[in-house]
């Protein structure tokens, strides 16, 4: 069942989307590096929310395209969120094993009959992403990306990614470049993913590092 999906204003962040769903009864059941997972109160339905994904648009239509083959997440609804943000309302998912999920990645590598269809969209789009964002990864390999669907299906989720490290590398020690590429109202909240993976990020260096942009955002 199509859970009822809310309308926001053209003017919210990942702050109020948040504070929205908690204050629905939504709670927290997971972080990654660039987005938290809430969980609505009957258990069906995720939220993916992030301060900052270039990559959002593109995991969504990855998604939209690819949904008959029943080899991606079902995805209800899909909002960009101002200053960079991203939310995605979607199914439940659950972990599988690190052997299934390879079996998954393996078949699309190899171009696989069973996946002909979502191989082919999602090199498509990784190819656009490559062209149009600075700072986009390679397809992601990694177990994590491959889960289980509500009805026990294996699916493909966020393989599309920013390099991160690269990124706020460059953003730490030459944030005239970063500006330069990322106007400001995309990347306003870069320094507020979770980083549940990789940090913690102390945040003295956050600061730092906003300070950093916004001179450089000042000189341009």
């Amino acid at each position: 069942m199509t859970p009822k999906i809310p309308s926001f204003a053209p003017n919210v962040d990942h702050r109020d989307v948040e504070h929205f769903f908690t204050s629905a009864g939504w709670s927290r059941i997971g972080a990654g590096d660039w987005a938290i997972a809430l969980l609505s109160s009957d258990g069906q339905t995720v939220a993916r929310i992030s301060p900052f994904d270039p990559t959002g648009p593109y995991t969504a239509e990855l998604y939209r395209r690819t949904e008959h083959t029943l080899l991606v997440p079902r995805l209800f609804a899909h909002h960009r969120l101002i200053g960079g943000g991203d939310l995605m309302l979607m199914e439940r998912l659950h972990s599988v094993d690190p052997a299934d999920a390879a079996g998954l990645h393996r078949l699309i590598a190899d171009e696989d009959e069973s996946v002909a269809e979502l191989t082919g969209i999602l090199r498509e789009i990784h190819a656009r992403a490559i062209a149009e964002l600075p700072w986009c990864g390679p397809i992601d390999e990694n177990p994590s990306n491959v889960m289980r669907g509500s009805d026990g299906r294996l699916v493909l989720t966020d393989p599309f990614y920013a390099d991160g490290p690269a990124l706020y590398a460059t953003a730490g020690s030459d944030p005239d470049a970063v500006v330069a590429r990322i106007p400001e109202d995309q990347r306003r909240f870069m320094t507020e993913i979770p980083l549940a993976a990789s940090g913690p990020w102390d945040a003295a260096d956050r600061e730092a590092m906003r300070a950093g942009l916004a001179a450089a955002d000042a000189r341009r």
